[in-house]
């Protein structure tokens, strides 16, 4: 049987932009967005688009928010990321129109593959599509696309997709019923 080596761990394929790019953009990441420094919402948004990310019009960033790559990042219009979000955007990043993600949400593009020796990473993209709400604490995976107007609860884990209109709650998230919208 063998085991794991962490010793042995090599990322070094991974390369999501220079180290200059990344260092900035670590140091200004602190500073202004997860920091409540300057709460100004446009400053944010105009902070992401000087780094690659597609922005649109009417986007709410709350304080302690930690974006990792914003050149891998598309933001539709009037979304809300609230106090504390992570999105570990570690390959592209998609949110369409009137996504809500709630306090203390993650949005995961990498993991590690468990049954490898040397523990390799694993990267994949996560779409969330118009009107989908991720509840607070609540996890989406590497790989997942919610679909259009999807609500995965508090505290749920999003380890598939999740249908249109539906909610979702657990871990991992089941399906409880469907969302209707008045």
């Amino acid at each position: 049987m063998n085991t794991t080596d962490l010793s042995k761990y090599d990322n070094s394929w991974y390369r999501p932009g220079s180290f200059f790019k990344r260092a900035c953009w670590f140091v200004l990441n602190g500073l202004f967005i997860k920091a409540s420094l300057i709460p100004i919402y446009s400053f944010k948004v105009f902070l992401l688009r000087s780094f690659g990310a597609t922005m649109g019009i009417g986007i709410i960033i709350k304080p302690g928010v930690i974006i990792k790559y914003p050149w891998l990042l598309e933001i539709g219009d009037h979304c809300w990321i609230g106090e504390g979000v992570w999105i570990d955007n570690l390959a592209k990043v998609s949110l369409g129109k009137h996504v809500c993600l709630s306090q203390g949400a993650m949005i995961l593009c990498g993991n590690h593959d468990f049954r490898k020796q040397h523990f390799d990473l694993s990267v994949a993209p996560v779409t969330l599509e118009d009107g989908v709400w991720i509840g607070a604490k609540a996890v989406v995976c590497p790989g997942i696309t919610c679909y259009s107007h999807a609500v995965l609860a508090v505290g749920g884990v999003a380890v598939k997709n999740l249908e249109a209109y539906s909610i979702y709650q657990g871990n991992p998230c089941v399906r409880i019923r469907g969302r209707i919208i008045d």
